[in-house]
């Protein structure tokens, strides 16, 4: 009897630990979701800056964009290291998500609101403007 319950526990055990294993894997599943959206998320964050931030901030960042010249006050530089360090990232993403008005700034500076709950766009939207800093 001890052999055929052996037997037919061990496969058993076998099909369980396989089950657990699997469905323990949703730190792998997350991972792996994240790293297929991650570059996603930086293209679109990319062509965002291309198409809208860099019509007034420059495509290198420097406020000097085609659109600057009807601007008053001018566009941010994002090279200004001072003003770097004055703000927090979540500022960023508050100022591109609602607008200058939103943070005391020019309400020329509109708001893009289509970009709400995209974290990792504006995140990578972040780095954008953080990168420019390092020129």
């Amino acid at each position: 009897m001890r052999l055929a319950t052996r037997t037919i526990l061990a496969p058993t055990a076998t099909l369980c630990l396989l089950a657990l294993v699997s469905a323990c894997g949703g730190d792998d599943a997350k991972a792996q979701r994240r790293s297929f959206s991650v570059p996603a998320a930086r293209k679109e964050a990319n062509d965002l800056y291309q198409s809208l931030c860099s019509t007034c901030h420059g495509p290198s960042g420097r406020g000097d964009g085609p659109g600057a010249a009807a601007c008053d006050p001018k566009p941010r530089t994002f090279l200004d290291v001072a003003w770097q360090s004055s703000v927090t990232d979540e500022h960023i993403v508050k100022t591109v998500t609602f607008g200058g008005a939103a943070v005391g700034k020019s309400p020329q500076m509109p708001a893009q609101p289509q970009l709400k709950g995209k974290t990792e766009v504006l995140q990578h939207l972040v780095a954008i403007v953080r990168g420019f800093a390092a020129q």
